[in-house]
């Protein structure tokens, strides 16, 4: 089950950190829905727009709508880029962290899966391809811990960074809604000095050492928005 506690920590004002939201029995169930969902939408590996460099990970989406790059550009569609076919489902355990969480009248439509090797990473960067920037993006976190660095509007404004464990939720909203943020590396932890909820068992789908992050959002304005 998710934490009873969902108080988190404020790390700014609309950046929301939840350590060990989900405690390792709701870690290995998100864990086996997300399984289901990849072996229908399996993952691929992006690439960089312009340049047509590969991503260092590799993603997967599930919901109406999914996240792609390619030389194109960034942008939302219904269909897997590779397979031509819907994405599946978004996890209900992933969708009832957003209604818990998001304080959105509105459900996702997007929930983009990045798969990160252990010397995968992710340049600071703003989630700004949707028109429903009123909504939060919700962060869920399984398998290896992360180092999540967060700054401000500008990209140069000055950075702090916060480990990211399995089973952390975060939310990114209101006036942190457009913060630039990424992911620096993943750090291998011993158990004991794990804080928060016990991790749940490594998801079948990756290996020891590498870590997975969902990422909800809602990309269009509800209708009566």
């Amino acid at each position: 089950m998710a934490s009873p506690d969902p108080a988190g920590i404020v790390l700014v004002p609309g950046l929301l950190h939840l350590p060990g939201y989900l405690d390792a029995a709701a870690q290995a169930r998100l864990a086996a829905e997300l399984a289901t969902a990849l072996r229908a939408a399996p993952p691929y590996t992006p690439r960089m727009p312009r340049t047509d460099q590969p991503f260092s990970v590799r993603m997967s989406n599930c919901g109406p709508l999914g996240w792609v790059s390619d030389r194109a550009g960034y942008r939302y569609q219904a269909r897997h880029p590779v397979t031509d076919t819907p994405w599946p489902d978004i996890p209900p355990t992933a969708r009832a962290a957003w209604d818990a969480l998001s304080g959105y009248g509105a459900p996702p439509e997007a929930c983009l899966v990045n798969l990160y090797e252990a010397d995968a990473r992710m340049g600071l960067h703003q989630d700004r391809d949707e028109d429903a920037l009123d909504a939060p993006v919700l962060s869920l976190s399984l398998g290896a811990t992360a180092l999540f660095r967060y700054g401000g509007l500008r990209r140069s404004d000055p950075t702090r960074s916060v480990r990211l464990r399995a089973g952390d939720a975060l939310v990114i909203g209101g006036p942190a809604r457009l913060i630039h943020h990424g992911i620096d590396r993943l750090v291998p932890e011993a158990p004991d000095l794990l804080q928060g909820t016990a991790p749940g068992p490594v998801p079948d789908f990756l290996m020891p050492g590498e870590r997975c992050n969902l990422t909800l959002r809602r990309v269009t304005r509800p209708p009566d928005a």
